[in-house]
């Protein structure tokens, strides 16, 4: 299956219905659209009560939310309609406000959807084309796109978490640190007077030069002592040499960094060992909701001497004396008033192509704090991430550029000039644009692709990226999860009551946990209905399915293809929904297919250079296909055996494919998820040993949930302790 950036499936109904006559509406006549918008909101309001919260949900809020603003200015301006009618139309609109209101307490992201500068994607101009002409409304001409107009600053609501008040009252005297000023402004030279920006911009389309910056030999990271690679080692962590060059620059002085190495080769880990180099804190992290929990995580794990934090909604859970703050494009407005003040001496944006545009509210609220960083701290760490650091043209790299201090609006700053006019040349001269372009790379451009490092990294690598399953769709999960554990809790104290055999056990009695586990197992699978880790998982699933797509379409965007593999059609349709939304196209292999279209499917995929994605079915295409033109794989739900997971990934990771394999295991946070990725590990290693020659047996698939059960009971017994 193909979809196309902006293709509706015409419905037969459709496709052979007379068209419908439109019925004319009279100034100030809302009854038709009313009625259109109160369904839309019903429709809306049962998905997030019922936790199924798919693309076209958030869609259908968002356009319900802009008919409603739309409607309310039409009536109150109609000119004809009575006193008694406009009350009775704008209370009607009251009501659904009301119920959207309601639905956005309980998934508060559908916030975001209504922002004056939310962006309106084709699905959702359709989407209100379509309630217009449902409501026997005139369809106006769609005018040209303006450019977003930034909204007043009361509009914006601005917070201060209480965590964040008691630091400030702690440290009230702190100052800002000029202890490395400038002695001054660089004298003008012969490059008074010339615009620079263009020219520095056509250098990287037509110069051909390298496109990384020289970095210090990864032993000189050892020689500084700033990062102790013993110290990792012993947590049994190991830094690769392109990770240990990039570090060493910043512990060597230098502080501003574009890093755009392909994904894979650990952006994360480099971002957060420069922090410790330069002693950078507290560090600002800002970063796509869909890997804020795994920044939190990867910090813990790369310098656990450093408290991280994550900000959730307004903040009220947050640590306000963490040394590393985390949080997502998508609230940064309600928080940049408190985080310009809080005195960061280091800043990372992750996924840095997000402020390209330099009109848009998160490019706004970005470059609002690095300006201010730098008010504060002459040489504050400053680092942009991304695989891609060019979308659409040339001019992405100027929203970057200005984040990292390297130009403004008019021209470069004082550093990026006084190495420009090093070069004695203006951009009359036919060599400035190679020489321009080595002194813009110095300034702190780093680029390796997995082919350049691969002597470096393992031939296959699974990483994991935890994510937070938040909202209503969360809380049901993890009381499912519960639900689940305490009927196990129940049935093992019962049956320690009554059992005969007269064994006592200190502590928890591991054997009949197994057994408990055991019959759990046994009965689930004869049972269809009720909840049991069969029906949670498939939840969980659903639930990440929207985040996986979304590093997918990521992923897609930063390196060409990628292979998506999930277990349950609903994550694998709410997946394609997602990716038609945003204009890629994909490929799609499922169990219900023919041989013929199947093949059809795959040929796609590795033949048409613009078919990104292939969403596969685990159970259909995990054996048997080739689909090695991918080095990136993204398993949106967990197997139930390591040797299935092995022969997804097998489908990229094979004889022929000269680039190292990537496969990214999206695992719910605070989940039964977990877990079972713990397990699939343990007998990955397991499985490794036998090869070996080792006499124990690779468990099956009904060993790992027997092992997921005991492994909930045993946490929930340990708990009640």
């Amino acid at each position: 299956m193909l979809a196309r950036r902006g293709q509706r499936q015409p419905s037969a109904t459709r496709s052979t219905a007379a068209p419908r006559r439109r019925r004319r509406v009279r100034e100030g006549e809302s009854d038709g659209l009313i009625q259109v918008l109160a369904q839309a909101v019903r429709e809306v309001e049962s998905a997030v009560t019922r936790g199924a919260i798919k693309p076209s949900t958030r869609t259908k809020f968002q356009v319900v939310g802009l008919l409603v603003r739309e409607e309310r200015a039409r009536v109150n301006g109609a000119e004809s309609a009575t006193e008694a009618f406009r009350a009775e139309q704008l209370r009607r609109l009251d009501g659904i406000a009301t119920i959207l209101a309601k639905t956005a307490a309980l998934e508060p992201s559908l916030l975001g959807l209504l922002a004056e500068d939310a962006v309106i994607s084709e699905a959702a101009a359709a989407l209100r084309r379509q309630m217009l002409e449902e409501a026997g409304m005139e369809v106006p001409e769609e005018p040209e796109p303006a450019a977003p107009v930034a909204p007043p600053e009361t509009s914006t609501r601005r917070v201060v978490p209480q965590a964040v008040v008691a630091r400030q009252l702690a440290n009230p005297f702190l100052a800002p640190d000029f202890s490395a000023a400038p002695s001054g402004p660089p004298r003008p030279g012969r490059l008074a007077g010339w615009e620079l920006i263009g020219p520095l911009l056509r250098s990287f389309e037509h110069a051909s030069a390298t496109s990384s910056m020289s970095l210090p030999d990864p032993a000189a990271l050892s020689m500084t002592g700033a990062v102790s690679l013993d110290a990792l080692r012993l947590r049994g962590l190991e830094l690769m040499p392109h990770q240990a060059r990039m570090i060493a620059a910043a512990a060597s002085g230098h502080r501003t960094f574009l890093l755009a190495d392909e994904p894979g080769l650990g952006k994360t880990a480099q971002a957060l060992l420069a922090a410790q180099a330069a002693n950078a804190y507290p560090l600002l992290a800002v970063v796509p909701n869909v890997v804020k929990t795994n920044w939190a995580r990867e910090a813990g794990l790369w310098t656990p001497r450093r408290t991280p934090t994550v900000i959730h909604g307004d903040g009220d859970s947050i640590d306000g004396f963490a040394d590393i703050v985390v949080v997502n494009y998508e609230i940064l407005d309600r928080h940049v008033g408190w985080l310009g003040e809080l005195g960061f001496r280091g800043m990372v944006v992750d996924e840095a192509h997000f402020i390209k545009n330099k009109k848009s509210q998160r490019s706004r609220n970005v470059l609002e704090l690095s300006e201010r960083l730098r008010a504060r701290s002459t040489r504050p760490l400053l680092m942009a991430l991304t695989g891609t650091p060019l979308i659409n043209s040339i001019e992405d790299f100027t929203a970057i550029w200005e984040y990292l201090g390297w130009i403004d609006e008019k021209g470069p700053r004082a550093a990026l000039m006084e190495s420009l006019e090093e070069t004695e040349l203006t951009p009359a001269d036919p060599g400035f644009a190679a020489a321009a372009r080595a002194r813009v790379i110095d300034m702190g451009i780093v680029r390796r692709r997995k082919v350049d490092v691969a002597a470096d990294i393992p031939a296959r690598r699974i990483a994991d990226l935890p994510v937070e399953l938040d909202g209503a769709v969360g809380r049901s999960i993890r009381a499912a999860e519960r639900e689940l554990a305490d009927r196990l809790v129940a049935r093992y104290r019962t049956a320690l009551e009554t059992r005969r055999s007269g064994v006592t056990v200190d502590g928890i009695d591991h054997e009949l946990v197994r057994q408990v586990a055991g019959w759990e197992r046994t009965e689930m699978a004869a049972k269809k209905t009720g909840e049991n880790v069969f029906s949670l998982f498939r939840r969980i699933g659903q639930a990440k399915a929207g985040l996986a797509a979304d590093y997918a379409a990521q992923l897609a965007q930063n390196v060409g293809k990628v292979v998506f593999f999930a277990r349950h059609i609903e994550v694998m349709d709410t997946a394609e929904e997602l990716f038609a939304e945003r204009g890629i196209k994909y490929s799609s292999i499922r169990g219900d297919q023919t041989t013929r279209t199947r093949q059809k499917n795959i040929d796609a995929f590795v033949n048409d250079p613009e078919v990104s994605i292939v969403v596969c079915s685990l159970l259909t295409a995990g054996v048997g296909i080739n689909l090695q033109v991918a080095s990136n794989v993204v398993l949106a739900e967990l197997s139930w055996t390591n040797a299935e997971q092995t022969q997804a990934i097998d489908r990229v990771h094979r004889i022929g494919q000269d680039e190292p394999v990537t496969a990214w295991r999206i695992i719910a946070a605070q989940t039964i998820d977990t877990r079972v990725a713990d397990l699939i590990d343990a007998k990955a290693g397991l499985a490794a040993k036998a090869l070996d020659g080792s006499d124990e047996e690779v468990g099956s698939s009904s060993d790992f949930q027997l092992e997921a059960l005991a492994a909930l009971l045993t946490r929930a017994l340990e708990a009640s302790a």
